[in-house]
């Protein structure tokens, strides 16, 4: 089915008020940002107020001879809570670039609060305020956790609703047709990111009618005109030769400032935001990106967190390690533990340990299971040799636990890929022999992105961005998400 261009030479009532609209979600998101920031800092200064130092009005002291001030801690919190969100305004936490996704935002939130401490503690100093020291050093880290708690729901709040194709931004794909609808796929497979793809451009096909399900709003002259029809507030423009700099160049001039933005996609993928940074030369935008690297004081940090959080869930979760052993002997011959060989950093191999679910007969059937199926990790939803508490093992990853000891040993870590079989490492190819340059882990981007549910290729690709965008950040962000997977089970078997 093909459809004619839109034409923006005379958009009717409706596309004129849709092309008003688009970018009044972001405006109005900030703006609950802006009001939920104001109750929770007020909040928090109120609260703490009425923890350290009571109801009453009491004035601040000073240091010279117990002197009190003309200031009191009412009026001190108010100057403290102005002070505070106006950092957070100064340090774009409401950037509509940055909510909504990332850890972006939740560092603004962070410094902010930093700031808003140094603000108050040096302002103190030169003041000669004699604060409580318990209201001080409670009022700011629970302040923006509270700010931080408010921001991770509103985010929640517009992930539902951009799942739903609203509240994200209106984007317009122009290039090539194989980067176009590249583009629109990586775009559709997250919408949380709030890019929706409304039409295309093409500089190597047709100016009219569909590719890939998506409309071609005309050439890439007339984009302009089609982002009012459209009521699109956004161009990508993607890897192309056939766009060459100076024709992205007169595009950027025809667009309607703050209204309209110009992004450029690069055929480079996969590469953490901390890795990227541009800078100017000779009039030319050079992205320059750091190589990953595994060693120095990071990846000590990571193994002393292994170890203290390894050491500590054994202790924690020891009665119920007894229990399922005791279940496990109960519900069908054969050992506690089921140990097999697995692949570690660099390739060294090393015994994974793990509760047993299945039955003791369990690596001579694999054999006539695995026949015919395609390269990858073996999963089965329904594999005959689970045992019945194996399924429930399984389904809450119970049987996991075990390698808690891996990780202790320096085997494993809590997060990396997981640990292939020695006959699937034999069967990768140059790309995915990427994956055995970091510590596999207990978890990671793939087990909590939909575990047994993806492709082996989404597996592949989530594991080869944690290797080159490793970072203490994101594996913390990953065991938060491993809890949630975890609880409901999606994707296990």
């Amino acid at each position: 089915m093909t459809t004619s261009p839109l034409s923006a030479s005379a958009p009717s009532l409706r596309s004129r008020a849709v092309a008003v609209a688009p970018r009044r979600w972001s405006v109005r998101y900030a703006r609950r940002l802006l009001v939920t920031d104001v109750l929770v800092v007020a909040a928090a200064l109120a609260a703490c107020q009425l923890a350290w130092l009571g109801p009453s009005p009491a004035p601040v002291p000073l240091r010279n001879d117990g002197e009190t001030s003309w200031l009191t801690y009412p009026q001190l919190s108010l100057l403290v809570g102005v002070v505070w969100l106006a950092l957070l305004a100064i340090l774009d936490s409401r950037d509509e670039r940055e909510i909504g996704n990332g850890a972006t935002e939740y560092r603004r939130v962070l410094r902010a609060g930093f700031a808003a401490f140094a603000v108050t503690v040096v302002a103190s100093f030169f003041l000669g305020l004699d604060l409580s020291r318990g209201w001080v050093l409670a009022v700011f880290p629970i302040g923006s956790s509270a700010v931080l708690a408010s921001r991770w729901t509103w985010r929640k709040w517009l992930h539902a609703r951009r799942a739903a194709g609203e509240l994200a931004h209106r984007v317009v794909l122009i290039g090539s047709t194989a980067t176009v609808l590249q583009t629109a796929r990586d775009l559709a497979r997250q919408p949380a990111h709030g890019y929706r793809v409304v039409g295309v451009a093409l500089t190597d096909g047709p100016d009219s009618g569909e590719v890939g399900g998506l409309p071609v709003v005309g050439p890439v002259d007339e984009v302009p005109g089609a982002l009012r029809s459209l009521g699109a507030d956004t161009v990508v423009a993607t890897s192309s030769d056939h766009l060459p700099p100076e024709r992205i160049r007169d595009l950027a001039w025809q667009l309607e400032p703050r209204r309209h933005e110009l992004v450029l996609a690069p055929s480079l993928t996969d590469v953490g935001g901390s890795r990227i940074h541009l800078r100017p030369v000779a009039g030319l935008p050079l992205i320059h990106v750091e190589t990953p690297h595994y060693s120095g004081l990071g990846r000590y940090a990571k193994r002393a967190f292994d170890i203290s959080a390894s050491a500590l869930a054994l202790v924690i979760l020891a009665p119920l390690l007894t229990v399922v052993s005791v279940l496990i002997a109960s519900d069908s011959p054969g050992g506690v533990f089921y140990r097999q060989t697995r692949i570690g950093r660099n390739g060294e191999p090393f015994s994974i340990l793990k509760f047993r679910s299945m039955s003791a007969d369990a690596d001579a059937r694999r054999a006539e299971l695995v026949a015919g199926r395609g390269k990858g990790l073996f999963k089965m939803a329904d594999d005959p040799r689970v045992t019945r508490i194996g399924q429930v093992l399984r389904r809450y990853s119970i049987d996991e636990l075990p390698q808690l000891l891996n990780v202790l040993r320096g085997e494993m870590s809590l997060v990396g890929p997981r640990p292939a079989l020695p006959e699937e490492v034999s069967d990768y190819d140059r790309r995915e022999l990427r994956r055995l340059a970091v510590t596999p882990g207990l978890s990671g981007l793939w087990q909590v992105s939909g575990r047994s549910n993806l492709a082996w290729e989404d597996g592949i690709r989530l594991d080869l961005y944690y290797v080159e965008n490793w970072s203490m950040t994101q594996d913390l962000s990953i065991l938060w998400r491993t809890a949630k997977a975890v609880l409901t089970s999606d994707g296990a078997y």
